[in-house]
């Protein structure tokens, strides 16, 4: 089982929400590295992408099931 769901709008904006999260962990380490407090700032922003991300990939996964239950019934 993949561990991103089939194609559709949840894997994209589960993709987009797990960029988003890479990129400010690496915001966040170039702001601390040049001694700037405002990487914090991106850490909570990498928090929130990375639930987000989480939260499309589960919504994806429980829409998957539900069709596929939808698919064995009605077959």
């Amino acid at each position: 089982m993949s561990f991103l769901p089939a194609s559709g709008p949840a894997r994209r904006l589960a993709l987009m929400a797990l960029a988003v999260c890479v990129l400010s962990v690496a915001a966040a380490v170039v702001a601390f590295v040049e001694g700037s407090f405002v990487g914090i700032v991106w850490v909570l922003m990498a928090g929130i992408s990375s639930n987000m991300a989480w939260f499309y990939v589960r919504r994806a996964q429980q829409q998957s099931r539900q069709e596929a239950q939808r698919a064995g019934a009605a077959g």
